[in-house]
């Protein structure tokens, strides 16, 4: 393996309005809706710290509070728990502010993940980092984020995450323009297009959101003009190390991605991941899906 520096930050923009959410979002952040019993964030924060990531940074906006509440500590109901001998549901209370050490900085307004990233620079300084998207849940039995970093270890530069979509959804991702490497799974990658029209995709392998990062890109985004919807877009500023070699901050490499991954970035993606991941839980499945089977039987 090459000797690059390793990584050991993550970042999890969180700043987003949700308003695709709303009125559920008006004072609860998107990233707390709950996947059955936990915070879809708290999923994103448990793959970092799986991935070896102890140092987490949010990104955060001026109604996220309960975000950092939720990965503190709550004395009262700890105390409440424990005298009434709860051990399991104490153990659920904690867990989330001993998963790693968190940080937060707030992003003013929002004006886009390439902005999101940028208010990381301080706290990331000029090391590599993985940039956790809080939308996409990765199955924590398929160790995408790992793979990533070996990825890194192995070329340097920047790597994203890269899965196959249908020629008709192109348009709501960034895609690349790839290329084969000596390993199955792995692509350089030349270009990038944010959300093209299905005729002008160069594939349908689109981006997904897991990164890891070249601290390269910060000098890049200062000088990204906004792009599409006035926001400084951070595929703009990948696609600009994509042209660099390791000394300037690239290349840009691709995981190929067949693993499972939930969407919670619309109401139909996130009602079919709570289903999914109700079906998997072993204390709910045995009595939740024969329910839904025999709800869907009669809605037929």
């Amino acid at each position: 393996m090459a000797d690059f520096d390793p990584v050991t930050k993550a970042v999890v923009p969180a700043a987003g309005l949700g308003t695709r959410f709303l009125p559920a979002t008006k004072a609860t952040p998107k990233e707390m809706l709950p996947i059955v019993d936990k915070p879809a964030i708290q999923y994103v924060v448990e793959e970092a710290v799986s991935a070896g990531l102890l140092d987490v940074l949010m990104v955060t906006g001026k109604t996220k509070r309960s975000i950092e509440d939720h990965f503190d500590r709550a004395p009262e109901l700890e105390d409440a728990l424990q005298a009434k001998g709860d051990d399991e549901r104490l153990s659920q209370v904690r867990e989330p502010a001993d998963l790693a050490t968190l940080h937060y900085v707030r992003q003013g307004e929002p004006r886009g993940l390439g902005h999101a990233v940028l208010c990381a620079k301080q706290h990331v300084g000029g090391h590599p980092f993985a940039c956790l998207l809080g939308d996409d849940l990765i199955d924590a039995r398929d160790e995408l984020l790992k793979r990533m970093i070996e990825v890194r270890g192995m070329y340097g530069g920047s790597v994203i995450a890269l899965m196959e979509v249908p020629e008709e959804q192109v348009s709501l991702y960034g895609v690349a323009t790839i290329e084969p490497t000596s390993e199955a799974d792995v692509v350089r990658v030349r270009d990038l297009v944010e959300k093209p029209a299905k005729e002008d995709a160069p594939s349908n392998w689109a981006v997904i959101g897991r990164y890891v990062i070249d601290p390269a890109v910060f000098e890049v985004l200062e000088n990204t003009p906004p792009g599409r919807g006035g926001e400084i877009q951070l595929t703009d500023a990948l696609r600009e190390l994509a042209g660099r070699d390791s000394e300037h901050g690239g290349p840009v490499h691709g995981v190929l991605f067949r693993g499972r991954r939930y969407d919670t970035g619309n109401k139909l993606d996130y009602l079919r991941t709570v289903v999914q991941f109700a079906a998997d839980r072993p204390d709910l499945a045995p009595d939740f899906v024969p329910w839904l089977r025999e709800f869907l039987d009669e809605r037929r």
